[in-house]
């Protein structure tokens, strides 16, 4: 197994923490937006994206990568 090497500093991972809450605070606003307006499942499958760029901007801030 390899050995991760950090890259950025505390205030890196500290920005990339923040796009981290806020691309999760946006997914679950728009997520309770489409469930209250009962729009279609395949709309709602979009927030796979801003879910995955939340998880994105928390791994990378724990592994400082």
């Amino acid at each position: 197994m390899s050995t991760r090497l950090p890259n950025i500093g505390d205030i890196g991972a500290r920005r990339r923490r923040t796009g981290g809450i806020v691309w999760l605070v946006l997914a679950i606003a728009a997520a309770a937006a489409l469930i209250v307006l009962h729009e279609p499942r395949a709309l709602r499958a979009v927030l796979v994206i801003p879910f995955a760029l939340s998880a994105i901007g928390f791994l990378q801030a724990r592994d400082k990568t």
